[in-house]
């Protein structure tokens, strides 16, 4: 009787064990479960997490397969983000205490209902979404001040100053890059905020400046992790702007920045170009110059002209250089099909798979009326949210980053998928190790239902057209 007992006692507790077991496992899978967050135009679905469209893998054989190769990594990334204009920090800074916090913890915060902004452009004087033009040293005609004794960040202090603080508090870690739209007009050849060149007599103060700029943030505890040297060179248009040629720039790269730079202890990565990418031979002239490449960290694009597929072509010339995506507009009012076919395609997907290490949308806030803006400046550019007083809106730009920076932390690196024409694809490996991959149905009529192939699993999804899909894995 008691080996009975004994043997029925033994088969309870392995059956126990064995519930436990089956539970833990169960938890384990549970926990490692993929997520998938969606943006579908079609059914209205904005960033919202919607695991139940991960199914079992589809072992037809009849769809396509997506396959991610951890072994493969490529460069490291350093966020994604916006530009936080001058007018956007305006915007910002006039809203109520209560509503600009609950705003900047959704962009910057690190918590689950936030999109975690990891990366800002910023200007160096007035870009031409502030509210007017202004430098740092502006004096009456005639007058210049190559000592640059009347130097001040006073206009900065106002708003941007200020609010980037507080986006410091929340990610003391965000990285910051600072592009000049002009220098003071004393400096240039026409002496206009719009066009001309900067005098060669000029270089010296104007290399003072930006580095007198620099210090100026620092002292407001703001570090510049990067600076492009000019906006849009090739553009003499805009308000403000200035033309400055690829041996030009060479010239005050290695004549002035990059010594000057070094003599005052200056660390912040020097970035050449900043404009499109139909002129991939301006950052090769320069980095051609080895007396100006020795200075420089890489070359920063924009989309308005050329293909993405271009900035490979100077990754392969110079691949110890990095490369920077630093703008692109979403035009009003603003179509997010529209928007995400080519955001989605060519700059989240697009510039990441052509080596560059950040994404950055132009431009953060506008109001109602796509204000604020230059005398000639972009009247028509949609901020990523729309401020009117306290109420927000959130445009294409908003979800375009949304899908990357919420998952994609600075310090992760692409890795290997293969590339498929209808579902373009990228994929990164986090610091915590996880996968995440955002897949873009490009076929633009019909769902498209494919297979993702990592580590040691598989799993389907389907993805309506014009739907973008992050997939934490």
């Amino acid at each position: 009787m008691s080996k009975r007992k004994s043997l029925i006692f033994t088969l309870l507790a392995a059956l126990c064990l064995q519930s436990v077991f089956v539970k833990a496992q169960s938890s384990v899978q549970l926990k490692n479960k993929p997520q998938l967050w969606l943006t579908d135009p079609s059914d209205s679905i904005l960033f919202k997490r919607q695991d139940q469209k991960i199914a079992p893998a589809d072992k037809t054989g009849s769809i396509p397969v997506i396959t991610v190769d951890k072994s493969k990594v490529y460069q490291q990334m350093d966020g994604f983000g916006f530009a936080l204009t001058g007018g956007s920090a305006m915007l910002i800074h006039q809203m109520s205490d209560v509503k600009q916090a609950q705003l900047l913890n959704e962009l910057f915060g690190q918590n689950k209902n936030d999109i975690g902004v990891s990366y800002l452009r910023i200007s160096i004087g007035a870009s031409d979404l502030d509210d007017h033009v202004f430098s740092y040293d502006d004096l009456p005609a005639g007058e210049t001040d190559t000592i640059l004794k009347k130097f001040s960040l006073a206009n900065d202090e106002k708003a941007l100053i200020p609010v980037l603080k507080k986006i410091l508090v929340l990610n003391p870690n965000i990285k910051i890059l600072a592009s000049p739209w002009s220098p003071p007009t004393w400096m240039k050849t026409n002496n206009s905020t719009i066009g001309g060149n900067l005098k060669p007599e000029y270089y010296h103060a104007y290399a003072q400046y930006l580095i007198k700029y620099i210090k100026g943030m620092q002292a407001n505890g703001i570090r510049i992790d990067a600076l492009t040297l000019q906006n849009e060179p090739l553009n003499p248009k805009n308000n403000p702007s200035m033309v400055m040629e690829a041996p030009e720039q060479a010239s005050f790269i290695a004549k002035n920045v990059g010594p000057e730079f070094k003599a005052a202890g200056i660390k912040t990565k020097i970035v050449l170009y900043d404009h499109n990418a139909d002129r991939p031979d301006y950052p090769i002239t320069v980095l051609n110059n080895p007396d100006a490449r020795k200075y420089v960290d890489g070359s920063a694009f924009h989309l308005y002209g050329g293909q993405i597929e271009a900035l490979t072509q100077v990754h392969n010339a110079y691949p110890d250089k990095n490369l920077y995506f630093t703008e692109e507009w979403v035009g009003a009012p603003g179509d997010l099909k529209k928007e995400l076919r080519f955001h989605m395609k060519d700059i989240i997907i697009g510039a990441p798979r052509n080596w560059c290490r950040n994404v950055i949308e132009w431009n953060l806030a506008s109001d109602q009326n796509q204000n604020p803006h230059t005398p000639g400046g972009c009247d028509r550019c949609l901020g990523a949210i729309t401020i009117n007083k306290d109420q927000i809106i959130r445009n294409p730009a908003y979800y375009v980053i949304a899908h990357a920076s919420k998952f994609v932390r600075p310090g992760s690196k692409r890795i290997a998928s293969n590339y498929i024409t209808e579902l373009p694809n990228v994929a990164f490996i986090t610091p915590a190790g996880k996968v995440v991959l955002i897949v873009f149905n490009n076929n633009g009529q019909s769902a498209q239902k494919f297979n993702i192939k990592y580590d040691n699993n598989q799993v389907s999804s389907v993805l309506n057209a014009n739907a973008v899909g992050t997939y934490v894995l």
